[in-house]
């Protein structure tokens, strides 16, 4: 019985996945011909009103905003690679280390920093071309959607993050799981618009949310103490999509 359960999670969360990743994809594709016939005028193009004031740039928003919204009100729904800070989420690993915790939790720290150094140094790039007059809005608008679909690559996929800085297992004992929103929203902090600073500040709320977590319960983000995280106990697998994605090119 234990095990139809865990296989019907795992069909599950597979599901939710996919449904995330061809919703991003073809949130992309679109802004992509977007960008290539309307370029000049992307920007415009997505403001313009389709019914009662309602605009494309709109309907987007509000689907960053209620994915955001749901990082901070979690639901059952939603994978433990989230969840897992969440006090009724947390199952103690009898006996754990307290110093292998605080080890644990220094390491990754100072890994999170350099993440965060190297996004922080990467996006400045795109800041100073924007105000030298390089790039536009739609180029940053452009940018933010291709974030918004790499956050998915990253975690079916490929995540050079995790492979050559955090050094995590995977994405349920990633430190930086929710910087994602964080992430995409970067180049929104260069256009002076209420729907572009209001996607960017939320999800700064949502990463400052995560790191109190995190600096308050640091035991419920590691697997050696926190039960749910470790493999035998993983509902999420998407280690399994990654593993099958590598055996497919190693092919």
């Amino acid at each position: 019985m234990g095990t139809e359960f865990h296989l019907g999670i795992k069909t599950k969360m597979t599901q939710h996945y996919k449904i995330g990743f061809t919703f991003r994809l073809s949130v992309f594709i679109i802004t992509v011909i977007a960008y290539i016939f309307y370029r000049e005028e992307l920007y415009g193009f997505v403001s313009r009103p389709i019914r009662f004031g309602i605009t494309p740039l709109h309907i987007l928003w509000l689907v960053f905003m209620i994915t955001m919204l749901s990082h901070l009100f979690p639901t059952e729904k939603l994978p433990m690679s989230l969840r897992k800070y969440l006090q009724k989420t947390y199952i103690a690993e009898d006996g754990y280390s307290e110093l292998e915790l605080l080890q644990f939790v220094q390491k990754q720290n100072q890994r999170a920093w350099i993440v965060m150094l190297v996004w922080l140094c990467f996006n400045a790039i795109w800041g100073l071309l924007y105000l030298a007059g390089v790039i536009d809005n739609a180029a940053l608008l452009m940018l933010t959607v291709f974030y918004y679909l790499s956050d998915y690559i990253c975690i079916l996929f490929y995540c050079p993050f995790q492979s050559h800085i955090m050094k995590n297992k995977c994405c349920v004992n990633c430190r930086i799981y929710d910087w994602g929103h964080f992430m995409m929203f970067t180049p929104m902090l260069f256009i002076r618009d209420f729907f572009s600073w209001s996607l960017f500040f939320t999800s700064l709320v949502v990463l400052i949310h995560w790191e109190i977590v995190y600096a308050k319960h640091p035991e419920r983000f590691w697997s050696g103490s926190n039960r749910i995280l470790q493999c035998k106990n993983c509902n999420d697998k998407t280690c399994q999509a990654k593993r099958k994605m590598k055996e497919l090119v190693i092919k």
